[in-house]
């Protein structure tokens, strides 16, 4: 996200006043540079890569060559008060199109009918199942099967306060080499887990790798499949559509290539069950464990000097379901950015350790600098710039100057990301919807960006302050989801 400010002093002279507010401009705007260089970099090398990455040609038959050789998945399901979307995301990983899955569904405890939805709708029973706690989670207390789908698990646990234990328990419970983390509002499209398992064939050496993940508010799911894609009606998630595009299209893609990717979305990412046991499995005192586990396996593997890679492959798709109103992305939003700092603090002494190479003296420094500092950094540009209007020392001039370059920079990277989703991926085939979303990476820079500053900021200072960290209950939105009567 390019962060901006308002921020140009006039001449005021050469007092110790002149020389705060010269100083702290210049900051401001050194800050800035810094954030775009680094954001047009990203850029520049994920659209040197994003066409070998795309559908297309002979490309698009590749994992049926492969399928013979490709290992079984174990797709780790996390529930929690998931009653309303459950059976429509079981439904769709049902139907995914690889040749050798089980499907783990962790019910982790809860207060509503999560676990009676799974029994009516899947005919769930339970029954005897050896595992081993190879990696900390809370006691898991049945484990059942389905009757209709040989391939269905569900594991029944006590509470864990967040989706780490819960994962932690389906790591335990798996059987397959590789393993995939998903959330109960997501949903994949039949191809993604062939796509994004191949990498795992062409870079043996490969740990870890994501695929992208979509805004599924405004499209059409019928009886688990997607059936039409749209964007969504509320401003707030059309929103999030273009945040998403860019962090994937080109944040992730570009890191991936530069073998320093840091974070794999908790929604979509494929393990190898054995290292991450070896790690110790996910951290469960952490808000964001999804980075916090990627961060780690670095780490190990560094310490170790042991080749490896951890990958983002942009073409399979995972659509999850997106906050629509104000309170719910807020705490979304607060929790992101304090699991980020978690983790940041947590691993610091990995930036610039001795041998970390692109991981240490690259991505780590810029998660530090443009990531998590970048609300501090906001805030207090657009309090210098009240200050200064308000004392008189606001050039209005340079002010707008520096506005429009920013906001353009912003609207360049929007471009790219909206440009790059038309020629290479086509997800939306309506070029009205690619038009609102332009418009909206217009309008994002006047009000939603400080809003979204503000929430990050509050993020912080809770972090700053160790207070007690809790996932809270989220807001679903089911509109998208549409199931068969039951015949009688």
């Amino acid at each position: 996200m390019v962060e901006w400010y308002w921020v140009a002093p006039a001449a005021i002279g050469f007092g110790w006043q002149g020389q705060l507010i010269n100083g702290l401009f210049w900051f401001f705007l050194i800050y800035q540079i810094i954030v775009g260089t680094s954001y047009i970099s990203l850029n520049i090398v994920a659209l040197y890569v994003v066409k070998k990455s795309t559908r297309g040609g002979k490309d698009l038959h590749l994992p049926r060559v492969y399928e013979s050789s490709l290992p079984g998945v174990s797709i780790l399901l996390t529930a929690y008060n998931e009653e309303q979307l459950i059976a429509t995301s079981v439904r769709s990983l049902l139907q995914l199109d690889y040749p050798l899955f089980e499907l783990i569904v962790i019910h982790d405890g809860g207060s509503d009918d999560t676990l009676g939805v799974m029994q009516r709708e899947f005919n769930m029973y339970p029954c005897p199942y050896a595992f081993e706690y190879a990696v900390s989670c809370k006691p898991i207390k049945q484990i059942y099967r389905s009757h209709n789908h040989p391939n269905l698990i569900m594991v029944d646990k006590a509470n864990g306060g967040g989706k780490a234990d819960a994962n932690n328990a389906g790591i335990n419970v798996a059987r397959m080499p590789l393993y995939c983390g998903m959330d109960a509002d997501s949903i994949l499209d039949r191809d993604s887990l062939l796509r994004v398992v191949r990498t795992f064939l062409e870079k043996p050496n490969t740990i870890a790798a994501g695929g992208s993940v979509r805004i599924v508010n405004g499209c059409q799911v019928h009886d688990g499949r997607l059936i039409k894609t749209g964007l969504p009606h509320s401003w707030l998630s059309r929103i999030q559509v273009l945040e998403y595009l860019r962090a994937f299209l080109f944040g992730r893609l570009g890191w991936s290539r530069l073998q320093a990717l840091l974070i794999i979305s908790g929604a979509f990412g494929v393990f190898k069950r054995e290292n991450v046991i070896e790690v110790g499995g996910y951290l469960s005192t952490s808000l964001g464990e999804d980075m916090e586990l990627v961060v780690r396996l670095h780490r190990y593997a560094l310490d170790k000097k042991r080749p490896y890679t951890i990958n983002f492959v942009p073409d399979p798709v995972c659509w999850t379901d997106a906050p629509e109103d104000r309170p719910t992305l807020r705490k979304q939003r607060i929790r992101w950015q304090r699991g980020l700092l978690e983790t940041l603090y947590a691993h610091r002494k990995l930036c610039f350790q001795k041998g970390s190479g692109k991981v240490g003296w690259l991505a780590f420094p810029f998660m530090v600098i443009v990531e998590a500092m970048s609300p501090i950094i906001e805030v207090l540009g657009m309090i210098f710039t009240i200050l200064l209007a308000y004392f008189g020392y606001l050039n209005v001039g340079a002010s707008l100057l520096f506005l429009a370059a920013v906001v353009g920079l912003g609207l360049l990277l929007s471009s790219l990301a909206l440009v790059l989703e038309e020629r290479s991926f086509h997800v939306y085939p309506s070029y009205r919807d690619t038009a609102t979303l332009f418009l909206w990476a217009v309008l994002e820079n006047f009000g939603y960006r400080q809003m979204n500053s503000w929430w990050r900021l509050q993020g912080t200072w809770q972090w700053l302050r160790k207070s007690e960290s809790k996932w809270g209950v989220m807001v679903r939105n089911t509109s998208w989801m549409t199931e068969s009567t039951p015949s009688k």
